[in-house]
Protein backbone atom coordinates (compact mmCIF):
# COMPACT_ATOMS: atom_id res chain seq x y z
CA UNK A 1 0.00 0.00 0.00
CA UNK A 2 2.38 2.62 0.34
CA UNK A 3 4.87 1.46 -2.44
CA UNK A 4 1.19 2.39 -4.49
CA UNK A 5 0.71 5.33 -2.82
CA UNK A 6 4.54 6.26 -3.31
CA UNK A 7 3.86 5.36 -7.45
CA UNK A 8 1.07 7.45 -7.22
CA UNK A 9 2.96 9.98 -6.26
CA UNK A 10 5.71 9.79 -8.32
CA UNK A 11 3.32 9.58 -11.21
CA UNK A 12 1.81 13.10 -10.30
CA UNK A 13 4.78 14.47 -10.00
CA UNK A 14 4.88 14.75 -6.44
CA UNK A 15 7.95 13.77 -4.82
CA UNK A 16 10.20 13.20 -7.94
CA UNK A 17 9.13 17.31 -8.91
CA UNK A 18 10.56 17.94 -5.00
CA UNK A 19 13.53 15.62 -5.61
CA UNK A 20 14.43 17.45 -8.66
CA UNK A 21 14.50 20.58 -7.24
CA UNK A 22 17.88 20.47 -6.02
CA UNK A 23 19.56 17.97 -8.62
CA UNK A 24 21.43 18.94 -11.90
CA UNK A 25 21.19 16.27 -14.85
CA UNK A 26 24.54 14.43 -15.25
CA UNK A 27 24.93 11.24 -17.36
CA UNK A 28 22.36 8.81 -17.79
CA UNK A 29 23.68 7.14 -15.12
CA UNK A 30 24.28 10.10 -12.37
CA UNK A 31 23.12 13.21 -11.14
CA UNK A 32 24.68 15.70 -8.59
CA UNK A 33 23.64 18.65 -6.43
CA UNK A 34 22.58 21.31 -7.75
CA UNK A 35 22.82 23.73 -4.59
CA UNK A 36 25.05 22.97 -1.44
CA UNK A 37 23.87 24.97 1.80
CA UNK A 38 26.34 25.50 4.85
CA UNK A 39 24.44 25.64 8.75
CA UNK A 40 25.82 28.62 10.02
CA UNK A 41 26.31 26.59 13.75
CA UNK A 42 29.14 25.52 11.77
CA UNK A 43 31.19 28.95 11.46
CA UNK A 44 29.64 30.39 15.11
CA UNK A 45 32.55 31.65 16.04
CA UNK A 46 33.52 33.55 13.10
CA UNK A 47 30.11 34.27 12.61
CA UNK A 48 28.89 35.98 15.75
CA UNK A 49 32.19 38.28 14.91
CA UNK A 50 31.37 39.30 12.10
CA UNK A 51 28.53 38.52 10.23
CA UNK A 52 28.70 40.34 7.18
CA UNK A 53 32.33 38.71 6.16
CA UNK A 54 31.47 35.49 7.35
CA UNK A 55 28.62 35.39 4.44
CA UNK A 56 31.03 37.08 1.84
CA UNK A 57 33.27 33.96 2.80
CA UNK A 58 30.88 31.65 2.45
CA UNK A 59 29.58 32.92 -0.81
CA UNK A 60 32.81 32.84 -2.14
CA UNK A 61 33.18 29.53 -1.51
CA UNK A 62 30.92 28.80 -3.78
CA UNK A 63 27.71 28.18 -1.32
CA UNK A 64 24.20 29.57 -2.14
CA UNK A 65 22.09 28.48 0.34
CA UNK A 66 22.60 29.32 4.46
CA UNK A 67 20.58 27.88 7.11
CA UNK A 68 20.88 30.25 10.50
CA UNK A 69 21.33 28.70 13.76
CA UNK A 70 23.96 29.92 16.43
CA UNK A 71 26.84 32.31 16.67
CA UNK A 72 24.32 34.87 18.32
CA UNK A 73 21.96 35.63 14.89
CA UNK A 74 18.62 35.76 16.49
CA UNK A 75 19.53 39.25 17.75
CA UNK A 76 21.52 40.63 15.25
CA UNK A 77 19.85 42.61 12.61
CA UNK A 78 18.01 40.78 10.14
CA UNK A 79 17.30 43.51 7.86
CA UNK A 80 21.29 44.46 7.49
CA UNK A 81 21.38 40.23 7.26
CA UNK A 82 18.78 39.54 4.35
CA UNK A 83 20.72 42.81 2.14
CA UNK A 84 23.79 41.16 2.50
CA UNK A 85 22.38 38.03 1.59
CA UNK A 86 20.38 39.68 -1.46
CA UNK A 87 23.78 40.98 -2.68
CA UNK A 88 25.66 37.94 -2.41
CA UNK A 89 23.47 35.47 -4.26
CA UNK A 90 22.15 33.69 -1.03
CA UNK A 91 19.50 32.83 0.53
CA UNK A 92 18.26 31.12 3.53
CA UNK A 93 15.45 28.90 2.80
CA UNK A 94 15.04 27.78 6.61
CA UNK A 95 16.45 28.58 9.77
CA UNK A 96 16.85 27.19 13.65
CA UNK A 97 14.69 28.59 16.19
CA UNK A 98 14.34 26.95 19.68
CA UNK A 99 11.32 25.55 21.81
CA UNK A 100 11.15 28.29 24.57
CA UNK A 101 11.45 31.07 21.60
CA UNK A 102 8.63 29.13 20.01
CA UNK A 103 6.76 28.60 22.80
CA UNK A 104 7.31 32.31 24.35
CA UNK A 105 7.97 34.80 21.55
CA UNK A 106 6.06 33.25 18.40
CA UNK A 107 5.38 36.16 16.71
CA UNK A 108 8.88 37.38 17.12
CA UNK A 109 10.33 33.99 15.76
CA UNK A 110 7.93 34.70 12.73
CA UNK A 111 8.50 37.80 12.07
CA UNK A 112 12.68 36.93 12.13
CA UNK A 113 12.16 34.06 9.77
CA UNK A 114 10.31 36.58 7.00
CA UNK A 115 12.73 39.27 7.33
CA UNK A 116 15.35 36.46 6.47
CA UNK A 117 13.11 34.77 3.71
CA UNK A 118 12.61 31.76 4.75
CA UNK A 119 9.70 29.22 4.29
CA UNK A 120 10.31 26.77 7.13
CA UNK A 121 11.41 26.98 10.81
CA UNK A 122 13.43 24.48 12.17
CA UNK A 123 13.21 23.26 16.27
CA UNK A 124 17.06 21.85 16.75
CA UNK A 125 17.02 20.50 20.25
CA UNK A 126 15.56 19.47 22.86
CA UNK A 127 17.37 19.64 26.22
CA UNK A 128 17.89 16.82 28.90
CA UNK A 129 14.14 17.74 31.09
CA UNK A 130 12.32 16.75 28.49
CA UNK A 131 13.96 13.52 27.21
CA UNK A 132 11.43 11.03 29.75
CA UNK A 133 7.95 10.00 28.45
CA UNK A 134 5.90 12.70 30.37
CA UNK A 135 7.75 15.32 29.26
CA UNK A 136 8.53 14.64 25.86
CA UNK A 137 4.67 13.64 25.01
CA UNK A 138 3.88 17.08 27.09
CA UNK A 139 6.56 19.10 24.21
CA UNK A 140 4.94 17.18 21.15
CA UNK A 141 1.50 18.45 21.89
CA UNK A 142 3.54 21.60 22.03
CA UNK A 143 5.35 20.72 18.70
CA UNK A 144 2.16 19.92 16.79
CA UNK A 145 0.60 23.15 17.65
CA UNK A 146 4.14 25.17 16.28
CA UNK A 147 3.35 23.17 13.07
CA UNK A 148 -0.44 24.53 12.92
CA UNK A 149 0.69 28.08 13.74
CA UNK A 150 3.50 28.20 11.29
CA UNK A 151 1.21 26.65 8.92
CA UNK A 152 -1.04 29.40 9.51
CA UNK A 153 1.40 31.96 9.37
CA UNK A 154 2.27 30.93 5.70
CA UNK A 155 5.76 28.98 7.12
CA UNK A 156 6.68 25.26 7.45
CA UNK A 157 8.00 23.73 10.33
CA UNK A 158 10.64 20.30 10.67
CA UNK A 159 12.00 18.76 13.63
CA UNK A 160 16.37 18.25 13.58
CA UNK A 161 17.14 14.99 15.25
CA UNK A 162 20.74 14.36 17.29
CA UNK A 163 21.32 11.24 18.70
CA UNK A 164 19.29 10.63 21.49
CA UNK A 165 15.99 10.62 19.83
CA UNK A 166 16.83 7.53 18.58
CA UNK A 167 18.60 5.91 21.56
CA UNK A 168 16.37 7.21 24.39
CA UNK A 169 13.22 4.43 24.70
CA UNK A 170 10.93 5.11 26.98
CA UNK A 171 8.79 1.78 27.52
CA UNK A 172 10.88 0.29 24.58
CA UNK A 173 10.27 3.08 22.63
CA UNK A 174 12.21 5.79 21.19
CA UNK A 175 11.86 9.65 21.39
CA UNK A 176 12.22 9.65 17.53
CA UNK A 177 9.11 6.92 16.97
CA UNK A 178 7.14 8.96 19.66
CA UNK A 179 7.57 12.14 17.82
CA UNK A 180 6.76 10.45 14.52
CA UNK A 181 3.45 8.98 15.72
CA UNK A 182 2.21 11.88 17.88
CA UNK A 183 2.83 14.59 15.29
CA UNK A 184 0.57 15.44 12.00
CA UNK A 185 3.23 14.65 9.17
CA UNK A 186 1.82 17.71 7.17
CA UNK A 187 2.64 19.74 9.77
CA UNK A 188 6.07 18.63 11.34
CA UNK A 189 8.67 17.48 8.54
CA UNK A 190 12.17 16.13 9.41
CA UNK A 191 15.29 17.75 9.30
CA UNK A 192 17.62 14.11 9.28
CA UNK A 193 21.09 14.53 10.77
CA UNK A 194 22.68 11.86 8.48
CA UNK A 195 25.96 11.54 10.84
CA UNK A 196 23.54 11.73 14.18
CA UNK A 197 21.10 9.24 12.83
CA UNK A 198 24.20 6.91 11.92
CA UNK A 199 26.07 7.31 15.33
CA UNK A 200 22.59 6.33 16.93
CA UNK A 201 22.88 2.89 15.30
CA UNK A 202 20.20 3.74 12.44
CA UNK A 203 20.46 2.05 9.46
CA UNK A 204 20.34 5.52 7.33
CA UNK A 205 18.52 3.80 4.11
CA UNK A 206 16.27 2.25 6.31
CA UNK A 207 15.39 5.33 8.01
CA UNK A 208 15.07 7.16 4.74
CA UNK A 209 12.80 5.20 3.13
CA UNK A 210 10.74 5.06 6.10
CA UNK A 211 10.30 8.47 6.11
CA UNK A 212 10.07 8.91 2.82
CA UNK A 213 8.08 12.22 1.32
CA UNK A 214 8.85 13.63 5.60
CA UNK A 215 12.31 14.65 4.95
CA UNK A 216 12.57 18.42 4.34
CA UNK A 217 16.29 18.66 4.51
CA UNK A 218 19.91 17.06 5.99
CA UNK A 219 22.63 18.15 7.31
CA UNK A 220 25.52 16.63 6.00
CA UNK A 221 28.44 15.69 7.84
CA UNK A 222 31.01 12.92 8.11
CA UNK A 223 32.27 10.52 10.40
CA UNK A 224 35.26 9.17 10.98
CA UNK A 225 36.08 5.47 11.68
CA UNK A 226 36.53 6.91 15.28
CA UNK A 227 33.09 8.37 14.82
CA UNK A 228 33.85 11.89 15.63
CA UNK A 229 33.11 14.08 13.39
CA UNK A 230 34.97 15.45 10.22
CA UNK A 231 34.42 17.25 6.95
CA UNK A 232 32.21 16.23 4.13
CA UNK A 233 34.78 13.11 2.15
CA UNK A 234 37.16 13.19 4.94
CA UNK A 235 34.98 9.63 6.51
CA UNK A 236 33.29 7.18 5.70
CA UNK A 237 29.84 7.93 5.08
CA UNK A 238 28.36 6.91 1.62
CA UNK A 239 26.51 9.90 0.92
CA UNK A 240 26.01 9.43 -2.81
CA UNK A 241 24.18 5.83 -1.95
CA UNK A 242 21.63 8.05 0.93
CA UNK A 243 21.57 10.80 -2.18
CA UNK A 244 20.73 7.87 -4.62
CA UNK A 245 17.13 7.64 -2.58
CA UNK A 246 16.02 10.96 -3.44
CA UNK A 247 13.43 10.30 -5.65
CA UNK A 248 11.46 8.89 -3.09
CA UNK A 249 12.73 10.59 -0.32
CA UNK A 250 12.00 13.69 -1.76
CA UNK A 251 14.66 16.01 -0.07
CA UNK A 252 14.80 20.00 -0.68
CA UNK A 253 18.05 21.13 0.78
CA UNK A 254 21.49 19.53 1.63
CA UNK A 255 23.19 21.44 4.35
CA UNK A 256 26.74 21.12 5.31
CA UNK A 257 27.03 21.15 8.90
CA UNK A 258 30.40 20.69 11.23
CA UNK A 259 29.69 20.98 14.92
CA UNK A 260 32.93 20.44 15.90
CA UNK A 261 34.54 22.54 12.75
CA UNK A 262 38.51 23.82 13.15
CA UNK A 263 39.62 26.90 13.12
CA UNK A 264 40.16 28.49 10.45
CA UNK A 265 36.91 26.64 9.55
CA UNK A 266 36.70 27.95 5.76
CA UNK A 267 38.97 24.91 4.85
CA UNK A 268 37.04 22.54 5.94
CA UNK A 269 33.85 23.88 4.96
CA UNK A 270 35.70 24.04 1.91
CA UNK A 271 36.25 20.94 1.64
CA UNK A 272 33.22 19.95 2.24
CA UNK A 273 31.44 21.63 -0.37
CA UNK A 274 33.64 20.55 -2.81
CA UNK A 275 33.14 17.19 -2.44
CA UNK A 276 29.33 17.41 -2.34
CA UNK A 277 29.27 18.73 -5.89
CA UNK A 278 31.94 16.74 -7.27
CA UNK A 279 29.59 13.74 -5.70
CA UNK A 280 27.71 11.86 -8.77
CA UNK A 281 25.17 9.19 -7.59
Amino acid sequence: MIMNRRSMLLGAGGLAALASQNFLAGDAQAAQLRKVGLQLYTVRELFSADPVATLEKIAKVGYREVEYGGGGYDAMDHKLLRKTMDRLGLTSPSLHIGYDALLGDFDASVAMAKTLGADTVILPYMVDKHRNAAAWDAALVNINRFGAQLKAAGLGFAYHNHDFEFTVKPDGVSLFDRLLKACDPALVKIELDLYWAIHAGEDAQALIKRLAGRIYAYHVKDMRADRSMTAVGAGTIDFASLFKLNAVAGVRHFYVENDQCPAPFIPDITKSFQTLRGLRF
